[in-house]
């Protein structure tokens, strides 16, 4: 039993180690899916718990589906040329002002519509108005990936994650807000005054003027009303407690149609540049969970957190939340909530530890790029625009702005529980 388990850890820390580095320059969803399937190779994972563990993803491939759809959409629509050209208009010339007016945007984007919707949507957006402004792109792409995962607990819909953590569980909105209004507040804040500071340098540049921009055509008009109506529908989905995938998938879908009919256009420019490896990288991740989960490990930590939790929920809810934060950077924080969340319902833990693990699972992700899928899906975004992040820059800038933001969520959440 020791050898399996000793296996399966290995396997899995050899596939998390491919998608961080993507040794040979090979896409991230080929280490993630070739360590599932050597789970199942040496039987480590039978074929059948392997396809039930990649099903139970089925609702976060339903809602990167409808997104990636949308996304490409708005971008051949040139709705995200537009959004770009008002943007850098607002900004009046300061770059600082233009770094504050993506902050906003994408905290919005990232509350309404989740933040794998940031990373698909809105970069391309943002790439775009750093062009128009002839400005260097990076800080302001830096804010999609970190706001990303900072703002994405304001709300049940702001990240799959949280789903997942919580699973049927969820709270009512109400006690939602009243446990992570104010982390979430402090953790957007903190990570806004880091990120501003480390790129101060690079905002002394000067806006660019944008010229006369033609009017909105209408297939971008109904892009823009496809993502306003998406976000309309999630948090109708969340306020039933509904599954979001479904109705996201529905939405992104039906707009496509829409837009190619009244364009008489072909849909396979739309589906040839969709990102579709990011649903078998998805899907590995959760076949390399359920090999972990195998192993019994889980088990005896739902019994560790059960006993700690019972002599100090204060400071177990610490340990808990800053212990998932670092581990969703080396499991990602997908697979790390389907853990937590397995650990934390075995272990009957009170709801401050599990705001905790959930402020973990969000949060932690600015860390390293393999932290979230948003940030996977972040990466994919910047290399079609030609721009490359090193896992190694990212760390740098992570170990600067995650943990004070991390750190204020807690002590906010401990205020709000005490």
């Amino acid at each position: 039993m020791a050898g399996v388990s000793a296996a399966t850890w290995g396997i899995a820390g050899l596939a998390t180690f491919g998608v961080i580095a993507r040794p040979w320059n090979l896409p991230e969803f080929i280490w993630a899916a070739a360590g599932a399937a050597l789970l199942v190779l040496l039987d480590l994972l039978p074929w059948p718990d392997a396809l039930a563990a990649a099903a139970k993803g089925m609702d976060v491939y339903f809602f990167l589906i409808g997104m990636m759809l949308l996304a490409e959409l708005a971008r051949k629509e040139g709705l995200f040329d537009w959004l770009a050209a008002q943007a850098v208009r607002w900004s009046n010339g300061s770059a600082k002002r233009l770094f504050l007016i993506v902050y906003v945007v994408g905290t919005a984007v990232t509350v309404l519509l989740s933040n794998d919707a940031t990373a698909v949507v809105l970069t391309p957006a943002v790439y775009a108005a750093t062009r128009a402004a002839k400005v260097e792109p990076l800080p302001y792409l830096f804010i999609c990936a970190f706001i990303a995962n900072a703002a994405s607990f304001v709300l049940p819909i702001s990240n799959p994650a949280n789903l997942v953590v919580f699973g049927a569980q969820m709270p009512p909105l109400s006690d939602w807000l009243r446990c992570f209004a104010l982390p979430s507040a402090v953790a957007i804040a903190a990570t806004y005054i880091a990120l501003r500071l480390t790129q101060r340098r690079r905002l002394g540049a000067a806006v660019a003027a944008v010229g006369d921009m033609p009017p909105l055509t209408v297939g971008g008009q109904l892009a823009a009303a496809g993502i306003a109506l998406t976000a309309v529908v999630l948090l109708g989905a969340s306020a039933l407690g509904r599954d979001l995938g479904l109705p996201t998938f529905v939405a992104g879908a039906a707009m496509a149609v829409i837009v190619l009919l009244v364009g008489r256009q072909s849909p396979m420019p739309i589906l040839k540049d969709v990102s579709w490896s990011v649903l078998p990288l998805a899907a590995g991740l959760f076949i390399l969970v359920e090999g972990l989960n195998r192993t019994g490990v889980l088990p005896s930590l739902a019994g560790t957190l059960k006993d700690a939790a019972m002599a100090s929920p204060q400071t177990t809810s610490w340990i808990a939340g800053i212990g998932v934060a670092v581990a969703s950077n080396l499991v990602n924080n997908l697979p790390m909530g389907l853990v937590a969340a397995t650990t934390s319902q075995a272990a009957q833990a009170p709801a401050q530890v599990t705001g905790a693990i959930l402020i973990g699972v969000d949060l932690g992700p600015n860390l390293s790029v393999t932290g979230s899928l948003a940030t996977i899906l972040w990466l994919i975004a910047l290399r079609r625009e030609g721009e490359f992040v090193a896992a190694w820059q990212f760390l740098k800038l992570g170990l600067i702005v995650m943990p004070p933001a991390l750190l204020l969520a807690l002590v906010a959440l401990s205020a709000v529980s005490s």
